[in-house]
């Protein structure tokens, strides 16, 4: 019998891990890493494809190994970091709002200390990730000041109704920082050579910003009614929407002159715009101010897209 009972205990104790795992992927939103890492591999491509004064030499597979998993590495932990700091701060603001009462920290599904456990682990690793990518020492400098931005954001809707903004920027240090990573060498002898990651990091920022908009026009009513800060809480959902529009507008001229600098973008690059196009046309096709029941197929199956077709179509052109 207290065989059985061990051989239970250790198959419950098993199983259990998964569980766990799953829980903790689903407490960052793991799944929405999409919105910017295809963003730092089209900043790798372009940084591989224009060769030169790059960090790495990508000819050899060890280096090629240490840059791909170094990217990949630094961006799921310092989001990692991000999303779970994020949900430590506003876990008593979470527990008083209706749509979030049901998250795993006020829910109780995972401790305190388990989740300051994680954004502690989570910001070491991405600072360690860094290390990666010497002889280049730019991307371990920088990884203290990318975190503290990163992680407050966690407070900026306390203050400031660009907290939207601030998280754009956020995502948008993705291309930018994957750049420095491989072609930091370059940055002091030629500014131009940052303008493609510049393009990437802007049109992120005013992507992100703009959807981010949209998602919470969710919260309006709550945000105004707790004194929290958001632009459709200080405009009203009808000018949070139209400014989320406008956004998105900057986003899509901001994309059509990155061919300007990257010649070798072509009819593939083009074709995904239009599709990248059509896809915000849609994405706010489903929203308006009397009808916000799918701000979440807005929010993730419109954007869930866009990272992956731009990509798919920049890999193709330089590369084909």
């Amino acid at each position: 019998m207290a065989t059985a009972t061990t051989t239970d205990s250790r198959s419950v104790t098993v199983a259990a891990k998964p569980a766990r795992l799953r829980t903790y992927l689903e407490l960052v939103r793991f799944s929405h890493t999409i919105f910017a890492l295809p963003f730092a591999m089209m900043a790798a491509l372009i940084a591989i494809r224009w060769g030169g004064d790059s960090s790495l030499d990508w000819t050899k597979p060890l280096d090629a190994a240490r840059g791909t998993v170094g990217i990949l590495l630094c961006m799921v932990t310092a989001r990692t970091a991000a999303m779970a700091f994020n949900r430590l701060v506003d876990r008593t603001i979470d527990a008083a709002n209706p749509r979030t009462a049901s998250r795993h920290l006020p829910r109780g599904d995972v401790g305190v200390g388990e989740v300051l456990l994680l954004v502690v682990v989570s910001s070491a690793g991405f600072i360690a990730a860094t290390l990666l990518f010497l002889p280049n020492w730019l991307p371990l400098v920088l990884s203290v000041p990318v975190l503290a931005w990163l992680l407050g954001y966690s407070y900026a809707k306390r203050f400031t109704a660009l907290a939207h903004l601030w998280l754009g920027v956020a995502l948008g240090f993705a291309p930018v920082a994957a750049w420095i990573a491989l072609r930091g060498g370059t940055l002091g002898r030629d500014p131009a050579d940052v303008l493609p990651a510049a393009i990437l990091g802007l049109a992120v920022m005013t992507w992100v910003a703009g959807f981010d908009v949209i998602y919470a026009c969710q919260d309006a009513a709550f945000d105004a009614a707790h004194g929290l800060k958001s632009i459709p809480a200080r405009l009203g959902v009808p000018g949070a929407l139209r400014l989320s529009r406008w956004l998105h507008v900057a986003t899509m001229l901001l994309l059509a002159t990155l061919p300007l600098v990257v010649p070798e973008l072509g009819w593939i690059y083009w074709l995904a715009y239009a599709a990248i196009a059509a896809l915000l046309v849609w994405e706010h096709s489903l929203v308006n101010p009397d009808d916000l029941s799918r701000v979440n197929q807005a929010f993730f199956s419109a954007n869930a897209l866009i990272g992956v077709v731009l990509l798919a179509a920049i890999g193709l052109d330089l590369w084909l």
